[in-house]
């Protein structure tokens, strides 16, 4: 137990103290210069009516449905291919996981040169072919859907990395059965392949999961959360709540209604990777 205290203490200054602090927080109405007011759970109450807050959830899930499901569906893909054996494979590989090295905010900035109405290239390589202008993140109906697709050029190589692992790491007798027995390669995809590195998928998609749901930087650095708030995502809200209106008791509270959304997601992940594990 001696030698346990001081990993103990650690823990407790940065874990536990912060999330204790963060809830006497949100119990009071604490705002900068103001004084601080003991309040009970009048923040809790104010954020289940509060319809930017409301909307901000559900602009999360959007984003996070897409952000996962899509690089998910193309990783798998992905590693379908760099499986199989041809010639360059390894540098084409290498070539592939190359946007993943990159940071977000410098991401974030060649992408919004990228999407800039007049002089994007992506603007351009669209009048090639006939098609008119996007406003891709400046227009309301688009914003969300042009965030996601810097994601899934961004983080699909990651699940592609970890499904590759998975395939890398398949027994090949049922494979050798399959064939013995006439099955077509869709069949054995089906039958093997697919089951057997679903465990793999999931972890990917936990990975996923949580990186989508605390999204922050590209979205500051393109959007800030516009147009208006077509883009705010829950954590956009809590940012704009904590450092621009200085409502700090309102934001913690913001915090852990979060936690308790990432939780109940997490929850459910473990889950699903719990019925998809396989000996």
């Amino acid at each position: 137990m001696v030698f346990a205290l001081p990993a103990l203490l650690v823990i407790a200054a940065v874990i536990v103290f912060p999330w204790v602090f963060t809830i006497y927080m949100s119990l009071h109405d604490w705002q900068v210069g103001k004084p601080t007011t003991f309040i009970g759970l009048d923040n809790y109450l104010a954020l289940a009516t509060d319809a930017r807050f409301l909307g901000s959830i559900l602009r999360t899930l959007y984003y996070t449905v897409l952000a996962v499901g899509l690089p998910v569906v193309f990783g798998t893909l992905a590693a379908l291919i760099f499986h199989e054996r041809f010639p360059l494979r390894g540098f084409l590989r290498g070539v592939f996981i190359m946007p993943m090295m990159a940071t977000p905010v410098a991401v974030a900035l060649v992408w919004t040169m990228m999407y800039h109405p007049q002089l994007g290239v992506l603007n351009y390589l669209l009048s090639l072919v006939g098609i008119p202008p996007q406003n891709w993140v400046y227009d309301q109906a688009t914003v969300i859907p042009s965030l996601v697709v810097i994601e899934v050029w961004h983080w699909t190589p990651l699940v592609m990395l970890i499904v590759l692992g998975g395939l890398a790491a398949l027994p090949i007798e049922p494979y050798d059965s399959a064939r013995i027995d006439g099955a077509s390669a869709w069949q054995m995809f089906r039958y093997i392949t697919f089951p057997l590195v679903a465990p793999f998928i999931v972890v990917a998609m936990i990975i996923r999961t949580i990186d989508a749901l605390k999204a922050f930087d590209t979205i500051f650095v393109i959007t800030q959360g516009g147009p208006g708030t077509s883009s705010e995502t829950i954590n956009i809200f809590l940012y704009l709540q904590a450092f621009a209106f200085y409502k700090i008791g309102y934001a913690s509270a913001t915090v852990v209604v979060f936690f308790v959304l990432i939780c109940l997601l997490s929850l459910a992940l473990l889950h699903v990777r719990q019925r998809a594990k396989w000996t």
